[in-house]
């Protein structure tokens, strides 16, 4: 992802619990127990954010630590690599920050270790030749975010607080989603391509938000986008851009085709699939696979990946 996109997202998260779309149940709960520390003057417990990537996980760390008053360190665990970088993290936090790890399911067991001791017990053993000094640590509140749980250690998952599971977008919410970045960047846009765009966007407001800059940007390179002369966005020359960028009207791309393709003959290993693409099984089971199970297009069985019959016929159509 370059710089100039990563300045654009950035541009269009949302900084309060008001301004955040969807996940209702989370956001409520989270509303609630943020207000209950800041009124009881105690540090939020440690949260963790569950879920396929572009859901949020990341904007929802920025909600909690701009609601909270707070100070916010973000990093991921691939970031990480050694007892001396998490020490140095951790020994910089200020009391009452928050600090948000991304794929944290990735740290390595002897960090996860030191981890959910400062967690806990709010300290920190250091090695200073023979002896073990412990630092300790200012207040702060950890907020992790995953796409596999699972991977995390059992004592590392049970110092969370709470565990929140992230869920894709239905279409009514991405569309708000879509009006509301389009005011941002100033893109001309109505409901019904909002509507549009929201309904190839994988469920996935990240998605939403990029699909909406490549449409703009179709509009304004081109000097007639399939005979529709006006440069307001509606339903119609959304659908013109999109397809001619390759995102089809259930929101697949051609890596997504691809998969089906390799899949139909199964069932089939994430293995066998990516290395009939050439992509790597992590990129399959964290941005490709998800999406293809939520529309019922491929079941995940004992013996391997299954195409089901809509996704059967997604493909013959």
């Amino acid at each position: 992802m370059s710089a100039e996109v990563d300045v654009a997202e950035v541009s269009l998260r949302p900084l309060s619990f008001d301004d955040y779309v969807g996940q209702r149940d989370v956001i409520e709960s989270l509303r609630t127990s943020v207000r209950a520390a800041r009124r009881g003057g105690w540090q939020l417990d440690h949260q963790l954010f569950t879920g396929p990537k572009g859901l949020g996980k990341t904007s929802l760390a920025q909600v909690v630590a701009n609601e909270l008053g707070s100070g916010l360190r973000v990093t991921s665990a691939p970031a990480i690599s050694h007892k001396g970088q998490l020490a140095s993290l951790l020994t910089s936090l200020r009391d009452g920050d928050v600090l948000f790890i991304d794929e944290i399911h990735r740290l390595k067991v002897p960090l996860q270790e030191v981890l959910y001791t400062a967690m806990e017990d709010g300290v920190l053993d250091m090695a200073a030749g023979t002896r073990v000094i412990r630092v300790t640590l200012p207040r702060f509140t950890l907020l992790g975010a995953t796409t596999h749980a699972g991977l995390l250690s059992a004592p590392l998952r049970d110092r969370f607080g709470f565990v929140w599971q992230l869920r894709f977008y239905d279409v009514a919410d991405l569309t708000t989603i879509v009006l509301a970045s389009a005011g941002k960047l100033g893109v001309e846009i109505n409901e019904e391509g909002a509507a549009e765009i929201a309904r190839r966007s994988r469920g996935t407001p990240r998605l939403a938000n990029r699909l909406l800059r490549r449409v703009r940007d179709f509009v304004l390179g081109t000097d007639c986008a399939g005979g529709l002369t006006t440069r307001q966005i509606g339903g119609a020359l959304a659908a013109v851009a999109l397809d001619r960028i390759g995102v089809d009207a259930r929101g697949l791309d051609a890596l997504d085709l691809a998969y089906l393709r390799a899949a139909i003959a199964g069932p089939l290993g994430v293995e066998a699939i990516a290395s009939a693409l050439s992509e790597q099984p992590q990129t399959i089971e964290d941005a490709v696979e998800p999406y293809l199970v939520q529309i019922g297009f491929v079941s995940r069985t004992r013996r391997g990946r299954v195409v089901t019959e809509a996704g059967r016929q997604h493909l013959a159509s």
